[in-house]
């Protein structure tokens, strides 16, 4: 009986340090969590029309003179601003600050006049102490 006490109270011991250590060392929030709000959509297109992309793709032709990046958020708990960065390559081209309103949804898009450069683009989205919350890629052949 004195051996069955000591290995409970040593499995609950056990139990109160993994629960610990799980917590401590648990799945970190996701960026979306961590600024309170989700990212339902982030799509890269052609255009925007009635509040929803158009041409949506992952690859454009070298001719197209204007992409845009739509992003949907969701839960938004309170009036923030994002930023849009777009990447060619390795070389950020262009920053666009705009806002996002507190609701259940709010949809805006920024854009980016291509003048022709082909290669990997990327879209991030940013806080604003400049921590990534999401990023798209795209391609332009």
């Amino acid at each position: 009986m004195k051996n069955y006490k000591i290995m409970v109270l040593i499995l609950i011991a056990t139990l109160m340090v993994w629960g610990t250590l799980s917590s401590v060392y648990g799945q970190e929030k996701s960026k979306q969590e961590q600024v309170g709000m989700t990212i339902a959509r982030l799509v890269v297109g052609t255009g925007v029309e009635k509040g929803e992309p158009v041409g949506v793709a992952e690859k454009f032709s070298a001719t197209t003179e204007r992409v845009y990046c739509f992003l949907e958020a969701k839960s938004i708990p309170k009036d923030m601003e994002i930023s849009f960065v777009w990447i060619h390559g390795q070389k950020e081209l262009l920053k666009t600050t705009l806002p996002l309103k507190m609701g259940s949804k709010w949809r805006t898009f920024a854009h980016k006049n291509l003048r022709g450069l082909k290669g990997d683009w990327r879209v991030e989205i940013r806080d604003t102490s400049g921590s990534l919350i999401k990023d798209i890629k795209f391609k332009v052949e």
